[in-house]
Formats: structure tokens, sequence, C-alpha cells
């Protein structure tokens, strides 16, 4: 035992001299959210410029055939999301996390380069379509590792009473990267004709996209370890998925389902909503993608809020008083723009779901990150966020086309929306209190002494 509690205190004293040459907090928090933000700066992007992508890339196919082969493009690479996912949790987790993200990044540099540099369907045929769906590929392996690596650092590297607030900023920096994505579709559809964009200025997002990513690759090597990562990773203990599933199956679910709620709404409320309203309620892309940045613009500003609201009062309560009102008034609101579709009820309605729904994004890193001990925090999250990112996120916007076009209901998208918050609701009710998760880090770090 003597022999342990000097190994112990030995590894304490080290974490305190790492601590002290840590990185600057504001730089802490932009290497976490860099990463994250140009992952869904991607998603947004492709999904905003889908009906050109699918005009250069499917030409041969019908229109509705064309958009749906783009989708489904958009969506193949959710199936690589778990494997990466997994594969960079572990990694994440015994390596450190900041090995992890400058990984991540990298391969966020390679997906962007094929979108920037494929040539046309016309120019090189078939391999054009089959280099796409390898970026989508190669995007999913590294976003499949991203929110875990990056919410376990920044969880890891926030102060203990302030962690619903940093963990905002994860939040902060998907809904920035959102707001980049309609803005550049709102800004390309003022400035270029449709005949532009398809001769190639469609691409301008995705070049915006890859100049960030050394800026962000820079940002991430300069960082320091977390003090709660390099203590779990000097116990010496290996990372199985197994030992992770069966030890923490209440962590996995609610997790899950946390995030079911989440993505259900992100990949049809923001990314498919401009098209939806184009085709369904006939708003010009122009006015769909105002309403779509004003409310953004919402989400923005309630996230931290809630955040700091979150370390106060519970990551549960600040969660559920958001999540419900978001969704029981989804339907009747989006049936009052199908009413009166003007423009001024659709922002009404944008920036008030909006801020709702950024009222629940606030504390749901954090909330996420807690429920797993440091180390298997990673690929806990990995396992759990890909796995409902994959099955409801990645063929979401496929889904809800062709619902609308079999069934004839034109508000399937939305259904499918409060479906998925009605799960976010029952995940809140699964987190665990902060009474238990200080239970299970004193039984963590009990164990990592016996052993």
């Amino acid at each position: 035992m003597t022999a342990t509690m000097r190994s112990h205190n030995e590894r304490s004293n080290s974490m305190k001299s790492s601590r002290k040459k840590s990185a600057p907090r504001w730089l802490q928090i932009t290497a976490a959210i860099v990463g994250n933000a140009l992952e869904w700066y991607d998603f947004a992007v492709f999904a905003t410029m889908a009906v050109f992508i699918s005009k250069v890339f499917f030409p041969t196919a019908g229109e509705y055939v064309g958009l749906l082969l783009t989708l489904a493009t958009f969506g193949v690479g959710f199936v690589t999301r778990p494997l990466g996912g997994i594969a960079l949790g572990i990694y994440a987790d015994r390596r450190g996390r900041k090995s992890a993200l400058q990984l991540i990044i990298a391969l966020m540099g390679l997906s962007l380069m094929i979108m920037v540099l494929t040539p046309s369907y016309n120019s090189i045929g078939i391999a054009a379509p089959l280099l796409i769906v390898l970026a989508r590929l190669i995007q999913g392996l590294a976003t499949g590792g991203e929110f875990a690596s990056a919410t376990a650092y920044l969880v890891e590297a926030a102060p203990v009473e302030r962690r619903g607030f940093y963990g905002s900023w994860q939040m902060v920096g998907q809904g920035l990267s959102i707001l980049g994505g309609a803005a550049t579709g709102f800004a390309l559809t003022s400035i270029f004709t449709e005949q532009e964009l398809l001769d190639g200025m469609w691409r301008i997002p995705f070049v915006i996209g890859l100049i960030i990513v050394p800026l962000g690759w820079w940002i991430r090597r300069h960082l320091e370890e977390p003090e709660e990562s390099l203590e779990a990773r000097a116990t010496g203990k290996k990372v199985k998925l197994a030992s992770t599933l069966a030890k923490y199956p209440r962590a996995l679910v609610a997790s899950l389902c946390l995030t079911t709620g989440a993505t259900a709404s992100v990949y049809v409320f923001f990314y498919y909503m401009p098209t939806f309203l184009a085709r369904q309620f006939h708003f010009a892309l122009h006015d769909a993608f105002q309403a779509q940045v004003i409310g953004i613009i919402a989400m923005i500003i309630s996230i931290p809020i809630s955040g700091m609201l979150s370390d106060r009062y519970g990551r549960k309560v600040v969660m559920l008083v958001f999540l419900l009102p978001y969704a029981i008034l989804i339907y009747p609101l989006f049936s009052w723009v199908q009413t009166a579709p003007t423009l001024a009820n659709l922002i009404v309605v944008y920036a008030a779901l909006s801020f709702l729904l950024g009222g629940y994004f606030g504390p749901l890193s954090t909330a996420m990150g807690e429920q797993f001990p440091a180390a298997v925090r990673s690929s806990g999250l990995a396992i759990c966020y890909n796995l409902a990112v994959m099955v409801f996120g990645g063929f979401a916007q496929f889904i809800v086309t062709w619902l609308i076009h079999s069934t004839g209901v034109t508000l399937a998208p939305v259904l499918y929306s409060l479906a998925g918050g009605a799960v976010g609701v029952i995940g809140c009710f699964l987190i665990l209190s902060p009474k238990e998760l200080k239970l299970n880090k004193a039984l963590s770090i009990e164990r990592a002494l016996a052993n």
C-alpha cells in the first residue's frame, strides 16, 4: 500500500506541475471547439449546397433521384462514424486527448481537400461521385471521434464549478459553424446565379473550411494534456470496449437518448429545412436562409446562458426547462407557417424554437461527459454519440424526403424532430445526479489506488 500511495502522490505532484504549464483557458476552449465547429460547418455547407452538388455529380438522374443520391452521399459518411468513433475514442483514452485531436483535424483536412479538388461528373464520369463518397467516408471516420475527444478534453480542462459553462462552448462552436454554413448559403445565393454556382462557386465554402484546418492543427499542437486524463492513463489500464458497455449501461443509454434528441432536431431543423421550405412551402432559398440565420443567432445566445444556469441549478433541470416546450410547440408553430407562409412568421418560428433548442444544447455536452469516468470518457461518449447520429442523423434528410414523397405528409420532418425531442426528455431523466457522480468518481479512485 505504501508503494501504491507513493506512486499516487508522485502522479499527483506531476499533475500539479503540468497544471502550472497548461495552456490559457481561451486556447483550451478554442482547441476543443475548432474541430467540432469545422465538422458541423462541413455538414452545414454540404446540406445547403445539396441542390447544386446533385446536379454537378449526379446530372444523369432526375431532379428527385439526384437529390436523394446526394443526400445518401451526405449520409454515407455516418456509416463509418461508429468505427471512427470507437477507434479514435479508445485512441484518445490510451494515447491522450491532444494526440487524438490532432489526428482528427488532419483527417478532416483530407476530406475537405477531396471535396475542393474533385472534378465534375461531366469531366471524369463515375469517378467523380465515387471520390465524393470517399471524402464523406473519411469525414465520417474523423468526426466519429471529434465530439467525444473534444468534449472529454473540455470537461477535464474546465474548473469543476464551471463545467457547464465551459462545455456549452462546444455547442456554441457547433452553432457558429451552422451559422457559417447558413450564412454562406445565403451569401452565395444572393451573389451568384444558379449557373455560376453550378460552374464551381459552390466549392467556395469548402475552400474556406480547408483554410481553417492548418490553424486548428496548430492550436491543438500547443495544448497540454488535461490533468484528469493524465491521471487516468497513469494507472496503465487499457480501455476495452466490452467492459465499457458492461459497466456503464445507464450512462450509455442516457447519452444515447440525449444525443438522439439533439440529432433529430439539428439534422432536420437546421440542415434540411431550407430545402424543405423551398420545395414544400415555396419559400425562396434566400428567404429560408435568412430565417435560418436569425434562428441560429438566437440559439447561439441561449447556449452559454443555459450552460451557466446548469452550473447553478443542475444539468437535468435546465435541459428539461428548454426541451419540453420545444417538443410541445414545434408542430403547432410549423402548422401555423404552413397556413400562413410569410417570411415574418417563419422568422418568429425559427427564432423561438432555436432559442429553446439552444437552451437544451447548453448543458448537453457536459452532462454527457460527466456520465463517464476519465479512463473511458472518450470511448464511452463515442459509442453512444455516433450510434445515435448514424441512425437518427446521417440519413434523416433522406428518410424525411422519402416520407414526404411516399406518404404525402408535408410536415413529416417536423414530426421526426418532435419524436427526437421526446427521446431527449427520456435521456434527461436517466442522467446520473451530482451525488451519484461523486460516488462513482470516489469508487474509481479507490479502484485505481487498490491496483
